[in-house]
């Protein structure tokens, strides 16, 4: 999928919402400034979840319960070990009641379940990004609608 703009960004996301369970969990890949926490805003619209959606960036987890679905919002830029992840807490959110957006799962791979939806935002132009959503460990196909605006 492409997106040229952050509203589109988010708009995929809103449809990603749609197709999402309890329990999933999705890896964000892309570099500093690639839409990340753009897509997860519009995860977020997408199950219903209303208000600001910061990036969990010193924080490491936003949790959101007023949406059709928890939402777990990982960013795990300042982690430096996987011990911080489990003193935390965090093997209670991955693949539980609700879903867990991860960014930068990197730096905590050892905590990352066998199965999850990889998700790839790469620059290609100035605002320009393609957006690849790739099954990993027996994850469902997730088949998102281009709509008008992507």
């Amino acid at each position: 999928m492409q997106s040229n703009a952050a509203s589109v960004t988010r708009a995929i996301g809103e449809r990603l919402a749609g197709k999402l369970q309890p329990g999933d969990v999705l890896l964000l890949r892309g570099n500093l400034g690639a839409g990340k926490s753009e897509l997860t805003r519009g995860i977020a619209r997408g199950l219903g979840i209303e208000g600001v959606i910061p990036s969990p960036s010193f924080t490491i987890l936003n949790v959101y319960m007023e949406g059709r679905i928890p939402l777990y919002h990982f960013d795990w830029y300042r982690i430096t070990s996987v011990e911080e992840l489990y003193e935390m807490g965090m093997d209670e959110y991955i693949g539980g009641d609700g879903i867990c957006v991860i960014e930068w799962p990197d730096n905590g791979r050892e905590a990352i379940p066998d199965t999850y939806l990889e998700i790839f935002l790469d620059p290609t132009g100035d605002t320009q990004r393609e957006i690849r959503l790739v099954p990993r460990g027996g994850f469902r196909n997730l088949e998102i609608e281009s709509g008008e605006d992507t």
